[in-house]
């Protein structure tokens, strides 16, 4: 998936290998926090969200797409799937119908579920932490740190876990494929597959550098605040999670800027050092999906953009 100003696309490699599209256009009006976006500390936590609703909506669409390929394979004679084929159209006109409706629905899922997660990943540290160290000292900075590398602990040892599952490594490789090709990109090399499996998969913007940072930053920001029970102690950690959220947005704005500077790139390394785990080595087909669907974001921005420059000359 690759996001512009004015589209975000997402391309799936089908079963017949054929490429597919999914287009999802910036609305013409703008919403009500747009402005927020570009209030410091008030942007990340109003980005994330943003981010986890539109990619439920192109996570869905790939995995729907996955789901009809995997009911073709399922030993359909050819009679069945020419009644497939016929009764489709009548069920794409109805489609249109419902889609605002389950766009928006997909959208509300993947906030909550960000959200839930988020809480939850939150108060466990902490109470495994409480659980293990509760009455061995006083000092609270200690107490943070230790609840910080638990954290980092289950963190790892979920991707981990994830990433040995078949479909999530997949999904890994896309991820390596997609930052290899905005890499390709950024550094002015034509997007060819052969050319663009030279780039490294690890990328400064990554997501998965905010989630590091977003402990790190979690371990900092704690330890201005104490608590005398345990329950007090989570609900501070909830209390404070936008807050958290927010200045490790900033944290990765800062890491990017400064990743071509010999001295200070080192401090985005953390999030590369997670990526390792997050994303994989991708295959050539993965890679030419990705730069199908980078390429097609572009051509699409170009044609948006291109009436607002003939509007502007005249």
């Amino acid at each position: 998936m690759f996001g512009g100003r004015n589209v975000n696309v997402t391309a799936v490699r089908r079963k017949n290998d054929e490429i597919q599209y999914f287009e999802v256009p910036a609305s013409q009006k703008k919403p009500w926090y747009q402005p927020l976006k570009k209030i410091p500390f008030i942007r990340g936590v109003i980005g994330i969200l943003e981010s986890s609703a539109r990619g439920s909506q192109h996570l869905n669409f790939s995995m729907e797409a996955y789901a009809e390929d995997s009911e073709e394979d399922d030993g359909k004679t050819e009679v069945d799937k020419t009644e497939k084929v016929e009764k489709a159209e009548p069920k794409s006109e109805k489609k249109e119908g419902w889609s605002l409706a389950m766009v928006f629905g997909v959208a509300v899922a993947g906030v909550i579920s960000f959200v839930v997660g988020k809480v939850v990943f939150t108060a466990v540290p902490a109470i495994v932490e409480e659980f293990l160290f509760d009455g061995r000292f006083d000092n609270i900075v200690v107490h943070n740190l230790l609840e910080g590398a638990i954290k980092i602990i289950f963190l790892l040892a979920y991707l981990y876990l994830l990433s040995l599952t078949p479909m999530i490594k997949r999904l890994f490789q896309y991820h390596g494929a997609e930052h290899k090709v905005i890499t390709a990109y950024e550094n002015g090399s034509e997007l060819t597959v052969d050319k663009v499996q030279k780039f490294t998969r690890l990328h400064y913007r990554c997501g998965s550098s905010f989630i590091i940072f977003s402990v790190i930053v979690g371990v900092i920001v704690y330890s201005f605040f104490t608590w005398d029970t345990l329950w007090e102690r989570v609900y501070i950690r909830i209390l404070l999670l936008p807050v958290v959220l927010g200045i490790s947005y900033e944290v990765l704005r800062l890491t990017n800027s400064l990743r071509d500077v010999p001295v200070l790139r080192f401090l985005g390394y953390p999030g590369l050092w997670l990526q390792m785990l997050t994303t994989k080595e991708p295959t050539n087909d993965q890679v030419a999906v990705s730069i199908a669907s980078f390429n097609r974001m572009r051509e699409l921005e170009k044609k948006v953009n291109a009436p607002q420059s003939a509007s502007s000359a005249v």
